[in-house]
């Protein structure tokens, strides 16, 4: 028996890193999943990896029609969801003065846009009781190098969660935030710089900010995910869960 037996989850950006983690988790837990990505070979492989209970729907959060066909899946096949993690985000950097629009856009109509509308798209399926999980980043509330769009982006996830729990509020749909730190990854690696060398310099950088002196995994904050998913956290609602080995509180 697991702790999610007979629910019904999606997660968006399912198909790498700690979407593809969390999927792993539920699914152990005993959940059905349904996964997005826009790349079909990588949802494809995450599908194998997987294994089973596991239903992939390419699709970019950003766009209405892509959502409007997830949740025509779901319904198709299960007629209601019980959990959702809206995870897909992206990473772009630049410091003030270099920051483009296409930049800007293209961060806050996936990370702030996407998040909101797979969201919203998904309550006439929610059942009531039910928990929403919003990825967010330690960086939503602290500043880094070039990170001032991306740190807004995750500024606004963690406000969405705020208002969000009152508005649903008369559903008992509980809504809460996962912010990971530092998250061994290949989307951390190809961030930290072109060359091994670079990459390599700059994860030890990131290593040396964390109390537990290492990088976190994906399944670290995938554990998290169910944590609050589950009834194990059936008073919790509204919170920033840090999953960042203490980098925040120091």
């Amino acid at each position: 028996m697991g702790k999610l037996d007979g629910k019904v989850a999606v997660v968006t950006g399912g198909n790498s890193g700690i979407g593809l983690a969390t999927a792993q988790q539920l699914v152990q837990e005993g959940a059905y999943v349904y996964i997005t990505g826009r790349n079909q070979s990588n949802l494809d492989d995450a599908v194998k990896q997987i294994g089973k209970n596991v239903t992939a729907v390419q699709a970019d959060v950003s766009n209405f029609q892509d959502l409007d066909n997830l949740y025509g899946a779901v319904k198709s096949q299960h007629d209601h969801i019980d959990i959702l993690f809206a995870n897909a985000g992206v990473v772009e950097k630049a410091p003030i003065g270099e920051i483009t629009e296409k930049m800007f856009d293209n961060s806050f109509n996936i990370n702030v846009k996407g998040v909101l509308f797979t969201v919203q798209k998904a309550l006439p399926l929610f059942r009531d009781g039910g928990s929403i999980i919003l990825n967010s980043s330690t960086q939503g509330s602290s500043g880094a190098l070039g990170s001032s769009i991306y740190g807004a982006t995750k500024a606004a996830v963690r406000a969405f969660a705020r208002n969000w729990l009152v508005d649903l509020k008369s559903r008992k749909i509980r809504v809460n935030v996962v912010s990971p730190g530092p998250i061994k990854t290949v989307g951390l690696a190809a961030a930290a710089g072109a060359s091994e060398e670079v990459q390599k310099k700059r994860l030890e950088f990131l290593s040396s900010l964390v109390p537990q002196g290492r990088l976190g995994t994906p399944v670290e904050v995938a554990k998290a995910v169910v944590f609050l998913a589950s009834d194990d956290s059936s008073f919790v609602n509204g919170i920033e869960l840090f999953v960042d080995g203490g980098m925040k509180q120091v």
